[in-house]
């Protein structure tokens, strides 16, 4: 195409393509031209599913405050529905409980894209809503654009851009059907997606125990019987009023159903999760006109670590696209807005440059794999070995193997040491040898997911050492994981 209609087009209005967008509009100091074409309606901007906005809502304060200090978009009320003080973990017996996060906010989904559309337009950034993106244009190995329909009367438009970013989620069509040679892995293994499912409720307490709903924390619950190589959530967004949900690995519960003659489904398990819950007895779907069309849903959450490589000549991947959340806790708020700030300068740089191609955009992949991305392997190893213990190993290795020091790595979200594991004191031992397995598997995960963290973080400053580095992550990773469960 000898011209381009917009300098980068922006696939996907959600919460992180807006992001993304407003900050190649900051770092370029709006010289850019930018569109952004979502699927929605305006009014319904980063609808996820035809359930809604539907998420877990949360989000640490950290990241919020990183979107600031960069980018100058300073979020408030309402969009930030509810502050909170953390985020607690519990054993299945609710009798022990880990921070596992600092401050932070529920997000109201709905609100928030209406005031990101406004800062959006201030900076100059384009919209074409209504429309669906069907494959991408491509010339001389490199993305040149989009192809996709108008879905209001069903008329075919292209678009030429120099630079195309893919926020369109987990299971983005320009990402699998991507017409031109690449490091970017297109598909996500099925064990690596987990089905999750959500109510917002309003309640009247009936007690106050607050290891099932607690107004200043969120809570996790871990329970391999409720929530089968998943976990279970408990947000305020309130006093009285809760997201609540959970998530499931599918062939866990497949395990899970014929271990124990059941049928159960993603919703079944949510209903169970809701009704044996002490403080939420009396309660009704939120029916604030913020929450009209949001109040219940499921989607499918990535839980891997993030795409080992997330850019190619003139197109890149972020968010879920890029299977960016937490493979702990499948929180994919936070690390994409740290990958917004640095797709969204590095963006900028390149078209400063003129040069979009595979090697100009790097240094997205380097800097988001030190910043935040060298943790997620580790992770997904820990997740993984998670799902191979039962209730009772998790209730005993996190009352007697934790320590202070663990502890204080969890909230930082580093992986845990279980430095208790090595201890030589007679006390420890013993303790040791009525979980001995426990305690190996805890050290050896461990110890991998160090050398894990250590690879990540030499990560290859130019294009020309990922295959080399790439070969070394999956020898390791298959060390560590089960072939048949990893992708």
């Amino acid at each position: 195409m000898p011209t381009k209609d917009f300098d980068v087009i922006v696939a996907g209005g959600g919460l992180i393509g807006l992001v993304t967008a407003a900050a190649v509009a900051v770092y370029s100091n709006q010289k850019a031209s930018i569109l952004v074409v979502d699927r929605n309606s305006e009014q319904d901007a980063g609808k996820k599913t035809i359930n809604g906005w539907t998420c877990g809502d949360a989000v640490s304060k950290r990241s919020i405050d990183y979107v600031a200090k960069h980018l100058g978009i300073h979020y408030g009320s309402p969009e930030l529905e509810y502050p909170v003080k953390g985020v607690l973990v519990f054993s299945p017996d609710h009798k022990t409980s880990v921070l596992f996060d600092g401050e932070g906010y529920l997000l109201n989904r709905k609100i928030l894209p209406q005031r990101q559309i406004r800062d959006a337009k201030k900076l100059g950034i384009s919209f074409q809503f209504n429309v669906a993106l069907d494959r991408l244009l491509v010339e001389d190995g490199a993305v040149t654009g989009v192809v996709g329909r108008h879905l209001t009367d069903k008329s075919v438009f292209k678009l030429a851009a120099k630079m195309i970013i893919d926020a369109t989620g987990s299971a983005s069509k320009l990402r699998t059907s991507l017409p031109i040679n690449s490091k970017i892995q297109r598909e996500i293994n099925r064990d690596d997606l987990e089905a999750t499912g959500r109510y917002i409720y309003k309640f009247s307490q009936d007690s106050d125990d607050r290891s099932y709903f607690d107004p200043d924390y969120c809570l996790i619950h871990l329970d391999q019987y409720l929530a089968p190589g998943g976990y279970s959530w408990t947000f305020p967004k309130g006093k009285n009023k809760v997201n609540i949900g959970l998530g499931v690995q599918k062939s866990a519960l497949a395990r899970r159903n014929q271990r124990y003659g059941l049928s159960d489904n993603l919703q079944s398990l949510i209903d169970a999760y809701v009704a044996q819950n002490r403080i939420i007895q009396r309660c009704i779907l939120s029916d604030d006109v913020d929450d009209q069309g949001n109040s219940e849903g499921s989607w499918q959450v990535p839980v891997r670590r993030q795409n080992d490589c997330m850019v190619t000549n003139g197109y890149a991947v972020i968010g879920d696209s890029a299977w960016m959340p937490r493979p702990i806790d499948a929180g994919g708020i936070g690390p994409a807005l740290y990958a917004s700030v640095i797709l969204g300068k590095t963006v900028a740089e390149a078209l400063e440059a003129k040069d979009m191609n595979e090697e100009s955009l790097w240094g997205y992949n380097v800097e988001y794999m030190k910043t935040y991305g060298y943790q997620m392997a580790s992770f997904q190893v820990l997740r993984a070995y998670l799902q191979t213990i039962t209730n009772s190993e998790i209730n005993y290795g996190m009352k007697h193997f934790l320590t202070q020091d663990d502890i204080a790595d969890i909230t930082e979200r580093k992986h845990p040491k279980f430095q208790r594991t090595r201890f030589l004191n007679p006390m420890m031992w013993l303790r040791i040898m009525k979980a001995s397995k426990l305690a190996s598997g805890l050290r050896d995960t461990a110890k991998k997911s160090e050398t894990l963290i250590q690879h990540n973080l030499d990560y290859p400053e130019t294009p020309r050492g990922f295959p080399e580095w790439q070969k070394g992550l999956m020898r390791k990773m298959e060390e560590a994981i089960p072939p048949q469960t990893m992708a």
